[in-house]
């Protein structure tokens, strides 16, 4: 049976969500949540706007900061951002056994991003989305799998 998550109170799958806080080095830099990190990664090689969003309190400030369009948005974003969030999912779980555990625990299961308005990250309003969060959580369930078994 699929797993559905998206917010992040929801219990045990609220650590999915981009907006959980689960902090996490990645590159010798803190970051608050995986949403900060990816919103950040907009902007690169623009570090006063990386440092920017970093800074932000809350991972729906970074959102919304994200997508505005008044910062200079790198120009091979489409081509990159998959494996930015791959970077930030494993980073984030990587760095949070308890998390980790959860994820590992969904055993086969699909997991699904269960959001009405984002077709690409979501499953979207009709469910036929691409669900790209929900298929890096299940890569990155994989990879941590095989790391468990290479260290038994």
């Amino acid at each position: 049976m699929p797993i559905l998550f998206y917010g992040t109170r929801e219990v045990p799958y609220g650590c999915f969500s981009n907006f959980s806080a689960h902090k996490f080095l990645l590159e010798n830099i803190e970051w608050r949540t995986s949403e900060h990190y990816f919103q950040a990664m907009k902007f690169y090689p623009h570090w006063d706007h990386i440092n920017a969003l970093r800074a932000m309190p809350s991972p729906m400030q970074v959102a919304k900061a994200g997508r505005s369009r008044a910062r200079p948005l790198r120009e091979d974003w489409e081509e990159v951002k998959d494996d930015i969030m791959r970077k930030a999912v494993l980073a984030k779980f990587s760095q949070h056994p308890d998390i980790a555990q959860i994820l590992l625990e969904t055993g086969s299961e699909d997991l699904i991003e269960n959001t009405t308005n984002d077709h690409y990250w979501g499953c979207g309003t009709s469910g036929t989305g691409k669900n790209m969060l929900g298929i890096i959580l299940m890569e990155t369930r994989e990879i941590l799998r095989s790391q468990v078994k290479e260290s038994t």
